[in-house]
């Protein structure tokens, strides 16, 4: 039997170069992660200073006050936007804490539909691809041991 028989997949993993096509994804989502991020606490400052902005739809189960809704946005923005940075300075708890966050932010934006379906929409489109890059190529760009 030969050495590499022996040989783990971590192993392997650690003796391949890191691909092109993963650095592009990694940073992709974690540039995404920012834009999502800034775009919902804009979001969320515009419900809490001008609560007539949003026009709540009558029967819904999620209801809340603009206002309510606006902290919830403004809270889960700031998080995914600094779990987006951490993922950019190449931080390895910032693959967990990002997906974490943007499923979070997708959740919202879900719960938000009725407000501003348009927008819900396009966030919830752009959570889904960063969850993808960052389950996806995550992990290729840690360093060998």
């Amino acid at each position: 039997m030969t050495e590499d028989a022996y040989s783990s997949s971590g192993a392997r993993r650690a003796d391949r170069e890191t691909s092109g096509t993963a650095v592009g994804f990694i940073l992709f989502a974690a540039i995404m992660m920012i834009m999502v991020g800034v775009f919902q606490a804009l979001q969320g400052l515009i419900g809490i200073f001008e609560n007539e902005f949003y026009v709540a739809t009558r029967n819904y189960l999620f209801q809340f006050d603009a206002t309510t809704w606006g902290w919830i946005h403004l809270l889960v923005g700031l998080l995914v936007a600094f779990a987006g940075w951490g993922l950019l300075s190449g931080r390895t708890w910032a693959r967990v804490v990002g997906i974490t966050v943007v499923l979070l932010s997708a959740l919202a934006n879900f719960l938000w539909l009725p407000y501003y379906p348009f927008w819900a929409l396009l966030l919830i489109t752009l959570d889904i691809f960063v969850i993808w890059a960052v389950a996806a190529h995550g992990g290729d760009l840690r360093e060998p041991v």
